[in-house]
């Protein structure tokens, strides 16, 4: 059996980005796939992207590299692009959409956020109505299984029997109707939604990596076991905070008080120029 250990959301924050690729080292995982979003909120989208070519097998776009790394972004002065520099931006860019994979008998998809979009949201605990996000809420979770033209999928391809995403930063895992919806959460900006008290002890337990691990007979089409473990990792927060904190970007107590309780926020990009 082979174990493959699936990221998302990492945000610039290289210190949990490395304290996940050594808990993964550790237990001795070989291939990882990545499900997006590398840039903007903390300060080293660059260094992220480069330890995420040298060690992942998979990398996705996710929304926030899109809106980063498009060509007409080039000359709106965004943090990120700026940091990152034109050839990364251009590689992050044309990274693929969607990932399919076959672990056990099952059919895996993996993509950002939805087949529809990069920006469409899925919460199966908490709803985004009345907020600026209410138009892109899907509501079906069978949604999130459709072939749809936006990943390169017709009627005529196979549906996934799982789907595995990234984006709220929350992690869950869910049956429905026969198939299985698991989301990673965040490496780089964990969130639990319902966190306010920036000072509540037991928010401990929730700034934590997040990642999963799937485990099965990779690239097999018989039907045998397998097994999903959703994996917290505590890594030096502070040192993060002090990156921030030493920095010119924009809005610095909102992405602190981010780190620092997991609380959830609506991000702006123009906070990135």
């Amino acid at each position: 059996m082979e174990k493959i250990a699936i990221i998302s959301d990492i945000h610039g924050n290289i210190t949990a980005l490395d304290a996940v690729l050594d808990d993964i080292k550790n237990r001795g995982i070989k291939k990882i796939f990545c499900l997006g979003d590398y840039v903007v909120k903390c300060l080293h989208p660059d260094l992220v992207i480069d330890r995420l070519r040298e060690v992942c097998d998979v990398m996705l776009i996710g929304n926030c590299d899109y809106t980063i790394c498009k060509p007409e972004a080039k000359n709106k002065n965004f943090l990120s692009r700026n940091i990152i520099g034109e050839e990364r931006a251009n590689y992050i860019f044309n990274l693929p959409i969607s990932y399919d994979f076959y672990m056990s008998g099952h059919l895996i998809r993996l993509f950002h956020a939805s087949p529809f979009s990069l920006d469409y949201i899925y919460n199966p605990m908490f709803s985004n109505k009345g907020t600026r996000y209410e138009g892109t809420e899907i509501k079906n979770p069978e949604e999130l299984f459709k072939n749809t033209e936006f990943i390169g999928k017709t009627e005529n391809d196979p549906e996934p029997d799982i789907v595995g995403y990234g984006h709220i930063h929350t992690p869950f895992i869910v049956r429905y109707k026969n198939k299985t919806l698991f989301n990673t959460g965040s490496v780089g900006a964990s969130v639990e939604m319902l966190n306010s008290d920036i000072d509540d002890p037991s928010n401990k337990f929730s700034t934590l990596a997040s990642y999963m691990i799937v485990e099965g007979y990779y690239d097999s089409k018989e039907l045998n076991s397998i097994s999903f473990n959703l994996v917290r990792v505590p890594y030096n927060i502070e040192k993060e905070i002090e990156t921030i904190k030493a920095s010119n970007i924009a809005n610095k107590e909102m992405h602190i008080r981010s780190l620092k309780g997991a609380l959830p926020t609506i991000y702006n990009f123009g906070s990135e120029k």
